[in-house]
């Protein structure tokens, strides 16, 4: 069936881009991972962020005790369960995942540039809302 082709094409040539993109990273895959999901939901346990994260309990603890000693994210008394720690991104995470961000956006951004013909940039970002609508659709968010 030529929509199961679709599929797995897409599949492959998003997973190949985002490990392209994601090899100039200066940080941890999973480091990065954390900081984006205390940026954008807030405070989160570690049993909160590994299962987010798809990930055992003891992975998401060592990134997190990395990012602790770095800085990057403070650990409060949980509010309603003193035997948990809270985590938050600090401003210094916070300014550092925007780097990582921003690396990100400006080495994609050269390989466009670079790569495409300005109308295959004009067709590439006529794709985005497509691409977004997918994610939407699966996720559920």
């Amino acid at each position: 069936m030529e929509d199961d082709t679709l599929a797995e094409d897409l599949r492959q040539a998003i997973g190949e881009l985002v490990r392209a993109v994601r090899a100039a990273d200066t940080m941890p895959s999973g480091e990065a991972a954390i900081l984006g999901h205390l940026d954008r939901g807030g405070p989160q346990t570690t049993a909160d962020l590994a299962h987010r994260r798809g990930v055992t309990h003891q992975s998401a603890a060592k990134s997190v005790k990395e990012l602790l000693g770095a800085g990057l994210v403070r650990a409060e008394p949980h509010p309603s369960d003193g035997r948990k720690l809270l985590l938050d991104i600090t401003d210094t995470g916070r300014a550092r995942l925007r780097q990582e961000r921003a690396q990100r956006a400006t080495s994609l951004g050269a390989a466009i540039g670079d790569a495409l013909s300005t109308d295959e940039q004009r067709r590439l970002r006529d794709c985005v809302p497509l691409l977004s609508r997918l994610t939407t659709h699966i996720t559920g968010k």
